[in-house]
């Protein structure tokens, strides 16, 4: 890879200082220069590592504890003959390992994405001619040619501009276009303020402009973000750590088991060394979970499915459970918390009360309301000019998109869009208005006059008039008059002041002002100049901005109930950052005792702080502004150095490092980069931020669910090898052969595990606080339960085994599996909830429970009385009697686990 960073920070350099660095001049260089500059610094694109081979991709899928317990299970299953248990664990694993694999071809895949955003072809002067050449072969030095809607091919430095504009959210987090200028800047300013530059990637919208090629490739700031995503390795996620401990718990006791089995059948009872052996690792087959990869993928998959349900798509697996852990949302402003729209919400009219407009997104519905009650706009006549004007003195376009759904597009300026729809939600429809009137002649927004202006004829009475829309301070220099009434009064001295206080509140609150006016002219004029823009009528002031989404407050207010912290990151300004901040809730409005700590910082003063200092601040800081994609980054990794389980939300390419780092990784998915999305976990499907929230409580469920479903599995576990070896040690035979403790395993472990993953939650899980890092899916807190179930199952067992061993070992062996099944069916009913009774509940309020049930009943009932099977399983019938004694007793269990919930409540 060649070294293709620029060494100079050209922002702080002249257009000639530039120029001379890098030995080009304004009319571009030639071919041959070109051609050696290029075999110096490489193609413009970004470089791929070698993908690896999917074959290699589907054999790291075994790289795991558990599946190495099951393929010594599977081994030794094969040695002593059990081709049923080899078979039902290799098909678990496999089915484990093509889950891993697909997750993973399709995971690292952010590269692939940044390259899309390289366009195809630039716009080139070589030797004073325009060219047009493939955008790879750019190199640092080329003159390019930007203009209205194109995509900037490379980083440059301007030289030369004419009302030019570029859309940088993407790359910034800057919600307004941006208007570039060529001067020379202070060498420590940031990406997002570098006005005389423009980025590989972002978009031009509006006005023209040359530049000089001045990075490309790898030294590009989206080169520097592949590099950045590239060095980011993928670690084991918190889910994978948890069920490999739990497969370590799980494979000790069957260990610990089957030792002491084959111990006290051996040097206790004396048992043939041959007899106890087989038994011994038929034991510890059956107490190594097979079932459990299979009942992780279900609580996973369904978690999964839930969450899609609410918008929240899983791209992989584990990130289900993740979330359930998740502290802190480090969430990007521009496009997660608001609509990544421009939207006007307040006009101000002279000598009027404030008029606040309503609606979300490019939709243009909304109502205006005065003084609390909605008003017509267009039956009050100066309202109705103001909006007259902002349908016509525009050149954008609102489209409705072909999806038969209620969305829509624009073409153009933002801002200039959020104009339209506003005269929309009023009834002036642009077309409707441009067949009345004539455009004769445009004065395109410039950034230096600060102000777009047009010339209409009005085909009615063929009058002529000038509508002018720019910044406030420059409309008023050039007002005389405002109009009241329909009549034109002279502006004084104290409402200019009035309205420039009326703007200053507007800015105060995030919003970007723009004043409106007219001025009518003589039916000869046909041209546009700025000595046209005189003596104007004020017609009034909208203020506009990216508006929270309308669930967000709710959702943030909802999470911090949950005990999780909410933090801002963004490229965008300071004041719009604490705006927006203060709106959703993400921080109060005012604070009630003084902090030493300031309510927002900026990247820039975040770079300036020490590392202790850094790190303190992250702690009790919630808003950052103006941030580079490495600062993003550089807060994820000091979140989770102090010990948070981090989410990280953002849709643009400058979040995609900090996305890839954080341990769930979400990105939107209507507005989301590419690169966005596959630096992710999870996408939104409606890129709402309720959505995340309602994502972390599926996740808590099925954390529940996974440690419900574990439980149940070590409880069964523990009973049977504590039935084993009580009768072993009260000198009894074997109350189960290896044969019957397989089925038990299967038939009556797997299945309602798996159903047990279904499990609805039965609260609101979001009201208590995030469950600790550390905690275990097996914890401390349900050793008693286990202990308490499991020992009453093998009380039973036993008493009934004993109670029918005169009969035969057969018949004594046949009431010891009824209790062990039915024990373990009536546990399932426990396990439905930890916490609350299953009379609360409902016994038939989950259908994947009664299902399982049910099936498992059904194949019980056919092992045990189907002669066939009898003869398989050496089992004999049961009467009736003895049938209904043995399903009284083992219910047990359930009474028990009634009680002990009673208890502990």
């Amino acid at each position: 890879m060649k070294n293709k960073k620029p060494i100079n920070p050209f922002h702080s350099q002249t257009v000639e200082e530039v120029l001379h660095k890098l030995s080009s001049n304004i009319n571009g260089i030639s071919e041959e220069d070109a051609r050696i500059i290029l075999e110096k610094f490489g193609f413009n694109e970004i470089p791929e590592k070698k993908a690896q081979h999917p074959v290699f991709i589907f054999l790291k899928q075994f790289k795991s504890i558990l599946i190495y317990i099951l393929l010594i299970a599977a081994a030794i299953s094969f040695l002593i003959g059990h081709l049923i248990d080899v078979f039902v664990i290799l098909a678990i694993i496999l089915i484990n390992a093509g889950i891993g694999f697909m997750q993973e071809y399709r995971a690292e895949r952010s590269i692939q994405a940044l390259k899309k955003m390289i366009v195809p072809y630039a716009k080139v002067y070589r030797e004073g001619e325009l060219l047009q050449v493939p955008a790879r072969k750019l190199v640092p030095g080329d003159i390019i040619l930007l203009e209205e809607g194109d995509r900037v091919p490379a980083d440059a430095r301007i030289l030369e501009i004419k009302n030019f504009r570029t859309v940088e959210a993407s790359l910034t987090g800057e919600s307004f276009p941006i208007d570039k200028n060529i001067k020379a800047l202070p060498e420590k300013t940031s990406v997002a303020d570098c006005r005389n530059m423009v980025w590989m990637g972002t978009f031009v919208a509006g006005g023209h402009a040359k530049a000089v090629v001045c990075a490309t490739g790898v030294g590009t700031q989206i080169g520097k973000l592949a590099l950045d995503i590239e060095k980011i390795k993928r670690v084991k996620g918190h889910f994978e750590k948890k069920t490999d401990d739990l497969a370590i718990q799980m494979g000790v006791i069957a260990v610990i088991g089957a030792s002491l089995i084959f111990l006290i059948g051996f040097f206790v009872r004396d048992f043939e060394f041959t007899e106890i052996l087989l038994f011994t690792i038929a034991s510890l087959v059956s107490g190594i979970p097979e079932g459990l990869p299979a009942v992780l993928i279900i609580v996973l998959a369904i978690g999964a499915h839930r969450m899609a349900k609410r918008n929240a798509i899983i791209r992989t697996l584990s990130a289900t459970e993740t979330l359930g852990v998740v502290n802190v949302i480090l969430t990007d402003k521009t496009g997660t918390l608001t609509e990544n729209t421009m939207n006007v919400e307040k006009i101000i009219l002279p000598d009027e009360n404030e008029i606040t407009v309503s609606g979300e997104g490019w939709i243009p519905r909304g109502d205006f309301h005065q003084n609390e009650d909605i008003i017509f706009p267009l039956e009050n006549p100066n309202l109705a000019k103001l909006l007259h004007i902002a349908a016509v003195c525009n050149n954008a376009k609102l489209m409705r998109k072909p999806d038969g759904k209620d969305t829509y597009e624009i073409i153009g300026d933002p801002t200039e869009a959020a104009l339209i729809v506003l005269a929309e939600k009023a009834g002036l429809k642009e077309d409707v208005l441009q067949e009345k009137e004539k455009r004769i002649d445009d004065l395109p927004f410039n950034s230096e006059l600060k102000y777009r202006a047009s010339l209409s004829v009005i085909e009615k009475n063929n009058k002529k008039e000038i509508y002018v829309i720019g910044a406030p301070e420059e409309i008023l220099s050039h007002s005389l008059y405002f109009l009241e009434n329909e009549e034109h009064k002279k502006l004084d001295e104290k409402q200019r002041e009035n309205i420039l206080s009326q703007v200053e509140s507007l800015t105060n609150n995030a919003m970007r002002v723009l004043a409106l006016a007219y001025l009518e002219v003589p039916g000869d004029m046909n041209n546009l100049t700025e000595n046209s823009i005189n003596y104007l009528v004020f017609a009034g002031i909208v203020g506009m901005m990216d508006s929270p989404r309308p669930e967000v407050k709710e959702a943030v207010a909802k999470a911090k109930n949950a005990g999780i912290r909410v933090i801002m990151a963004t490229g965008d300004h300071k004041g719009t950052a604490i705006a927006i901040a203060k709106e959703t809730g993400i921080i109060g409005e005012s604070r009630k005792t003084k902090s030493k700590y300031p309510i927002a910082l900026t990247g820039q003063e975040l770079s300036e702080l020490s590392e202790n200092d850094f790190e303190k601040t992250i702690k009790h800081v919630s808003v950052f502004a103006r941030l580079t994609p490495n600062m993003k980054l550089r807060i994820a990794e000091n979140l989770q150095k102090q010990g948070n389980i981090v989410a990280m939300t953002g849709d643009g390419v400058n979040d995609a490092p900090a996305l890839k780092k954080a341990d769930i990784g979400i990105s939107m998915g209507i507005i989301g980069t590419d690169v966005a999305r596959e630096s992710s976990e999870i996408v939104l499907a409606d890129d709402n931020f309720a959505s995340i929230i309602n994502a972390i409580e599926e996740g808590r469920t099925v954390f529940i669910n996974t440690r419900q479903s574990s439980t149940f599995l070590v409880t069964t576990n523990f009973a049977e090898h504590t039935t084993l070896i009580s009768t072993l040690l009260l000198g009894f035979p074997l109350p189960l052969l290896p044969t019957q403790i397989l089925f038990l395993n299967v038939v009556t472990d797997t299945i309602n595990g798996g159903a047990l993953a279904s499990e609805p939650s039965h609260k609101s899980v979001l009201e208590e606080p995030p469950r600790k890092k550390d905690e275990g899916i097996l914890s401390k807190e349900i050793i008693p339960f286990v202990v308490i179930m499991a020992c009453t199952m093998a009380v039973i067992t036993i008493i009934v085994f004993t109670v029918l061993l005169p009969g035969g070992i057969d018949k004594a062996r046949t009431g010891a599996f009824t209790v062990m099944a039915f024990t373990q069916l009536f546990n399932v009913l426990n396990m439905r909830s930890l916490k609350q009774s299953i009379f609360a509940i409902g016994f038939f309020s989950n259908k994947y429970i009664a299902a399982s049930l049910t099936i498992s009943l059904t194949l019980l009932a056919v092992v045990l009385y189907v002669p066939f099977f009898q003869k398989v399983f050496h089992f004999v019938s049961l009467s009736l009697i003895e049938l209904l004694i043995i399903i009284l007793l083992s219910s047990l269990v359930l009474w028990f686990g009634e009680l002990y919930k009673f208890l502990r409540k």
